[in-house]
């Protein structure tokens, strides 16, 4: 692999594509946008971005024929990062607009409960329930830039994938991952150094994938 590891951003209608491109080739990346699964070849990691509803992003994903692509790179754990939505995507459906996602982590988006204001925006603590590299130099309880209204609650039989959580009114998981494949609901594209600092571990990972 080279030294700037080809990342490619998933396009599904719904994410901040200039900031986390910027970003991510700020930190050491090769980025590339995938409309179709055409392009997703010669990846060396996928990032799925996104705000927004389940529902549209799925029906994007399914029109352009990404969808099942994008499930055989997660079931053959291939690097990944979904950002806020992107994160939501991997559960089995969401609780928003009844949607079927993508199904790779067992359990469902849900509405914050709880939450004193909604949409919860703006900046809040994650604080980590295990180690991961993803967060190598980064302090515990380190504060993140959140946009949501709903966050993904893993089943049962999924909770040792949980790397963090945040409080809202209540707790939620903001970040899961095993091995290469991640998922965070804040933004690291939005939230300064820390979220640069994350972005450039998950580069890492590629490298060493």
């Amino acid at each position: 692999m080279t030294t700037r590891p080809r990342i490619t951003v998933v396009d599904h209608g719904a994410g901040n594509l200039v900031s986390i491109d910027q970003a991510l080739t700020t930190v050491g990346a090769e980025v590339t946008l995938a409309r179709d699964g055409e392009a997703l070849r010669g990846a060396d990691a996928i990032v799925v971005p996104g705000v927004g509803a389940a529902a549209p992003a799925m029906a994007r994903l399914d029109a352009h024929g990404l969808t099942g692509p994008i499930r055989t790179w997660l079931v053959d754990a291939r690097p990944f990062l979904g950002i806020c939505l992107g994160l939501q995507l991997l559960f089995e459906g969401s609780d928003e607009d009844g949607a079927t996602t993508l199904g790779i982590v067992p359990g469902r988006t849900i509405r914050l409960e709880g939450a004193p204001t909604l949409p919860h925006i703006g900046w809040n603590q994650v604080e980590r329930t295990r180690a991961h590299p993803l967060f190598d130099g980064i302090a515990d309880a380190a504060d993140f830039y959140f946009v949501h209204s709903y966050a993904g609650e893993p089943a049962s039989t999924a909770r040792h994938l949980v790397l963090a959580t945040t409080d809202h009114g209540g707790s939620f998981v903001s970040a899961i991952g095993i091995d290469a494949m991640l998922g965070v609901q804040f933004h690291p594209e939005r939230s300064g150094p820390d979220g640069l600092r994350l972005l450039a571990n998950f580069v890492d990972l590629v490298r060493a994938a």
